[in-house]
């Protein structure tokens, strides 16, 4: 990596490692999502005192039921518990083992709400992962990062992540990519968007489908990732692809260019993390 693409990513880690508890935004409160994506850069990136402050404060989130809000005090939506049950995971499983137990715990009993078939719609309805919202219909982005959870807790084989990945290759278009749920509504085929299908990729990595929709996904995230696709899609599908080893080679570029855009408009710190995320990449953090 060239020393300007260094410098870009050392000042994220420098931003981070002084706020490691942070929000979608400078002026906003901490949220859940931001600072566990910032908890595992900074573990990743040889901050362990930051990430244990970042790791603590989502301790300190945790219902006792397991789950963790958005933010802290907010009792739903809870699908960020699947962030931090990663983060905790990366930075230390042992200390963090009672809270872990206990967001699996919450995971495995919380499902989406299957619907009964119709031909309006072209997914199959009957299977249940995990929704956005308690008492909803499953969805890709939240089954996705359960499934990462899941798996990274040693729970691959367990018969919720096993249907949470069925679900996934059936919510993919047969053309590629994704939509954020559904693949055909009343007749007509969605349109596929980046971020979902990124992070359907990465839940999707080392899956089997003789069907190959993972293949024609891998192939949609190719051909639509660039230098102008915005951060947060940019850095999904960038770990999508790096799950698979699809990595393109202007990806340090791609980043890069997304963080000069990131720092004149607002300086996400959400953002920050996601670029740091994906520029560790190859590193395997997620």
């Amino acid at each position: 990596m060239a020393d300007a693409e260094m410098l870009w990513i050392d000042k994220v880690i420098d931003e981070l490692e002084r706020q490691p508890c942070c929000g979608y935004q400078i002026t906003t409160q901490p949220a859940t999502e931001p600072t566990a994506l910032a908890a595992m850069v900074l573990a990743a990136r040889g901050k362990p005192r930051a990430a244990e402050r970042a790791a603590q404060w989502l301790a300190d989130s945790q219902a006792d039921n397991g789950s963790l809000g958005v933010r802290q005090g907010a009792e739903t939506p809870c699908w960020p518990t699947s962030l931090a049950t990663l983060a905790w995971l990366a930075i230390d499983p042992r200390r963090y083992e009672k809270q872990i137990k206990a967001a699996i715990d919450w995971t495995l009993s919380t499902q989406g709400k299957p619907i009964e078939p119709t031909e309006d719609l072209g997914h199959n309805t009957q299977l249940i992962a995990w929704p956005w919202i308690d008492g909803t219909h499953s969805w890709v982005e939240p089954t996705a990062l359960h499934v990462l959870a899941l798996k990274a807790a040693g729970y691959s084989s367990h018969s919720r992540t096993r249907e949470a990945i069925t679900l996934l290759i059936d919510r993919q278009l047969a053309s590629g990519g994704c939509n954020y749920g559904n693949t055909e509504v009343l007749g007509q085929v969605l349109l596929p968007h980046v971020q979902p299908t990124g992070l359907a990729m990465l839940a999707l990595a080392g899956e089997a489908d003789d069907a190959r929709r993972i293949e024609n996904s891998l192939a949609y995230l190719t051909h639509s990732l660039s230098a102008k696709t915005t951060t947060a899609s940019l850095c999904w599908g960038l770990l999508g692809l790096s799950a698979h080893d699809r990595l393109p080679p202007d990806a340090d570029l791609w980043l890069e260019s997304a963080y000069g855009r990131t720092i004149r408009r607002d300086r996400s710190p959400y953002k920050m993390a996601l670029l740091a995320l994906a520029s560790t990449a190859k590193k395997g953090v997620l």
